[in-house]
């Protein structure tokens, strides 16, 4: 049976091929004995619940989770500086803020789920004004603004501010119903700040006929972002979310680890990126805890971890209870297996800033998100926090789209020939011996070739219109 050693130290091997140990799956490679720590990426990801032979298949049936509550944490600061290089070029839209957009595209932003119908009619109204210079007209409705309260209320707001904020807007419309408690006036008092060129504001129960004024406001916005072109920007301006879904035993090997080589390079040349999931740091964030670039960011990034323990914890659900049926299927036993698996994404660059829950990225280099692992609520929470794309590994598939080109890279190849419709990306290459530098290169190039609007990903064929927010509290 052929598998790989991913480290060192390790006790365990994935399988590669199907056989007595399903491939993607853990195969013990010495006996260990009941109790003793199960090592995989050179770190625990649980203990043996039963005896283990050596070659046995080690899974759910003979393994368990480690992991506990909240923790305390020593700040054990790792040397670990990132080269500089002169950062490649691309085309893009540059905004008047100096954000760079890799999309021109005019959106409907709904602060209230019960005008959904209207933002979606008011989309396919406007669609008679869209022209060659216009990526998409699209609009975003969910399920929420209205009956909120207190920090609940306050997400949903935030999130629909950030994602008005994305520079793959060129103009935005935010449609409001007038009565919800996250009304236009609400969001005018805490986002007092914004181009007022480019977003525009309609409560429907102000007017008459909110269809005939919300097409003539279309209008006006639609001609404004038809004047913008694309003009040089390069890597320093990219801001690039990090997301894995779905995921199997090959995802650390391949996906997640060609997206920490991506990092790696984007940061080199000045570029963001944005690691979000924070239950599925759970496990790993000691690793990123000491790649903190000061204390500072070491104390908010220990209060990132436990305050989502805390989280868990208030609604009575454990912390280690994360990896899904899927993920389970896929090879991965216990939730510090797939975090180990998940903060690969973030290469090896140092940590420089600790992001609310769609704050707008702030800092070069790589920031932590909080937000959680549902693949459309963390996903959406990083083009609220300004991500134009988001990359998103995947060993089992999904087609998903969010607000932001949306691309998926997948763990293995029979996944990328099966749902080629899906996929993007095949990083399954890493294992038939491919260089892993060249694909990294590779990879690179294809994300530069999507930013300047010659690629399209998959996702962007597919209906985007929803926007999932994070819910946390009571609604009336």
């Amino acid at each position: 049976m052929k598998s790989i050693k991913i480290h060192k130290n390790d006790n365990v091997a994935v399988s590669l091929e199907n056989g007595n140990v399903p491939a993607g799956h853990k195969v013990a490679l010495c006996d260990i004995k009941r109790g003793e720590e199960i090592i995989k990426y050179g770190y625990t990801i649980g203990v043996a619940s039963a005896n283990i032979k050596s070659g046995e298949h080690v899974h759910s049936h003979n393994m368990r989770s480690s992991l506990s509550g909240v923790s305390s944490y020593e700040y054990t600061p790792q040397n670990v500086g990132t080269e500089t290089k002169k950062p490649r070029a691309f085309l893009g839209y540059k905004r008047k803020n100096g954000r760079v957009g890799v999309r021109n595209e005019v959106w409907i932003i709904s602060t209230v789920g019960c005008i959904s119908a209207t933002a979606t009619e008011l989309a396919k109204r406007a669609q008679k004004y869209k022209t060659e210079n216009i990526d998409g007209i699209y609009a975003f409705t969910h399920a929420y603004g209205c009956s909120q309260l207190g920090d609940d209320m306050e997400m949903t707001l935030s999130a629909l501010y950030g994602l008005s904020c994305n520079p793959n807007a060129a103009a935005v419309l935010i449609l409001g119903l007038g009565c919800e408690n996250g009304n236009i006036n609400e969001w005018l008092k805490r986002f007092p700040d914004f181009d007022a060129d480019r977003v525009k504001f309609l409560n429907c129960q102000d007017v008459d006929d909110e269809l005939t004024v919300g097409e003539k406001i279309l209008e006006k916005l639609c001609a404004l972002a038809d004047d913008d072109r694309r003009t040089l920007c390069d890597a320093s301006d990219l801001v690039i979310g990090l997301k894995c879904g779905g995921s199997d035993g090959f995802s650390g090997i391949t996906a997640n680890a060609l997206l920490g080589k991506f990092t790696d390079a984007l940061v080199s040349e000045g570029g963001s990126a944005i690691l979000t999931e924070v239950p599925e740091m759970f496990g790993a964030e000691q690793i990123l805890m000491n790649r903190a670039v000061n204390k500072d960011v070491f104390e908010n990034t220990v209060n990132l971890i436990n305050n989502f323990k805390k989280y868990f914890l208030r609604y009575g659900e454990p912390v280690d209870e994360n990896p899904s049926p899927g993920n389970k299927e896929g090879g991965i036993t216990t939730l510090a297996e797939k975090s180990l698996g998940c903060v690969q994404k973030g290469g090896t660059a140092p940590v420089m800033d600790v992001l609310a829950y769609a704050e707008g990225a702030k800092e070069k280099g790589l920031s932590l998100l909080n937000a959680p692992g549902n693949d459309l609520v963390a996903s959406c929470a990083l083009a609220a926090s300004g991500a134009q794309i988001v990359l998103f590994t995947t060993g089992r598939g999904t087609p998903f789209a969010c607000p932001v080109p949306t691309v998926k890279i997948s763990s293995n190849t029979n996944l990328f020939e099966k749902k080629s419709a899906w996929i993007d990306f095949n990083a399954g290459v890493l294992l038939d011996g491919e260089d892993a530098d060249a694909v990294a290169d590779r990879f690179y190039d294809f994300v530069l070739q999507i930013a300047e609007g010659n690629i399209k990903t998959k996702s962007e064929k597919l209906d985007k219109s929803s926007f999932a927010i994070w819910k946390d509290g009571v609604t009336l």
